[in-house]
C-alpha cells in the first residue's frame, strides 16, 4: 500500500539516539552508530521524531510499505520491554548513557609519597578548546597532534591531561547539546593545516558516536590521509577500547 513513511538520511544521522526515543512504537533503532527504520509495520507515519533531530536527518515520504501493524508494534514493544537490561524510565532523554548511577571506586593510598606539581599541572596548550569557538587558521595547528575529545571525557577520566591532552592541541565537544556540524569545522580545520595526527576520545554511551562520524566525514572531505584513532571510555572512567 502506499503510505507516509519515515526516512533516514545516515549521512547527516549523529547517532545521538533521540529520534529512538520519541519514536513510541519502537519503530527505530540505533544500529552501527546510526538511526534505522528497523520495521515499516512499526511505524505509524505520523513523524513524532522529526522535531527531535538536531540534524534533520529525518523526513516523511509517501510510497509503496508496508501497512502500520498496531498488534505488531504492541508485541514489539513488550518484547523489548522485557528484554532491555536498562531502563529508561524518568531519565532526562532517551539515551541510555543518562541512567542516573553512583559509581564506587576504591582509595588509593600511597605511603609517603605526595603529589607531584606534574600530577596537577594543566596540560592544555591552547585556548579557545571548545570546537565552535576555535578559529580555523590558528597558527598552533601547524604539525599539531590534534585531540578531539567528547566533553564528558575530561571528568570521566582522571589523569586526562597528563595521558591524553599533552603534547597535543584539544578540541572539546558534545554532538548531542551543540546545535553545529563538527565535520564541517573540522573538513575546514584540516584543509587549512598540516595536521600530524587525530586522536578521538568519546564515551561509551549512543549519542557519542556522533563526534567519531564527524571525524570520518571531515577525514574523508579533506581528502588528507593521517594517522587517527578512537579510544572509547566507560562511564566509571575505564579504557574499553583502543
Amino acid at each position: 500500500m502506499k503510505r507516509k513513511i519515515v526516512v533516514i538520511n545516515e549521512e547527516k544521522c549523529n547517532g545521538c539516539g533521540l529520534c529512538v526515543n520519541a519514536c513510541h512504537e519502537g519503530a527505530l533503532q540505533l544500529i552501527e552508530g546510526k538511526a534505522r527504520l528497523v520495521s515499516e509495520s512499526y511505524c505509524d507515519g505520523l513523524g513524532d521524531c522529526l522535531p527531535e533531530c538536531p540534524t534533520g536527518a529525518i523526513t516523511i515520504e509517501e510510497r509503496e510499505a508496508d501497512a502500520y501493524d498496531e498488534t505488531a508494534v504492541k508485541t514489539n514493544m513488550e518484547r523489548a520491554k522485557a528484554s532491555s537490561s536498562i531502563s529508561t524510565e524518568n531519565l532526562p532523554c532517551g539515551c541510555p548513557g543518562t541512567q542516573a548511577k553512583t559509581i564506587q571506586r576504591k582509595e588509593l593510598k600511597i605511603p609517603d609519597q605526595p603529589v607531584s606539581a606534574e600530577m596537577l599541572a594543566s596540560q592544555l596548550q591552547q585556548w579557545p578548546c571548545q570546537i565552535k569557538l576555535v578559529p580555523v587558521n590558528a597558527p598552533y595547528f601547524h604539525k599539531a597532534h590534534v585531540l578531539i575529545a567528547a566533553d564528558c571525557t575530561a571528568y570521566a577520566y582522571a589523569n586526562i591531561h597528563n595521558d591524553f591532552i599533552k603534547n597535543k592541541i584539544t578540541l572539546i565537544g558534545c554532538p548531542k547539546l551543540d546545535n553545529i556540524d563538527y565535520a564541517e569545522k573540522l573538513t575546514e580545520i584540516l584543509k587549512a593545516n598540516e595536521i600530524r595526527s587525530l586522536t578521538v576520545l568519546r564515551m561509551e554511551v549512543p549519542c557519542c558516536a556522533g563526534i567519531v562520524h564527524a571525524v570520518q566525514a571531515a577525514l574523508l572531505n579533506s581528502k588528507k590521509i593521517l594517522p587517527w584513532q578512537v579510544i572509547t571510555f566507560a562511564t566509571d572512567g575505564t579504557i574499553i577500547e583502543e
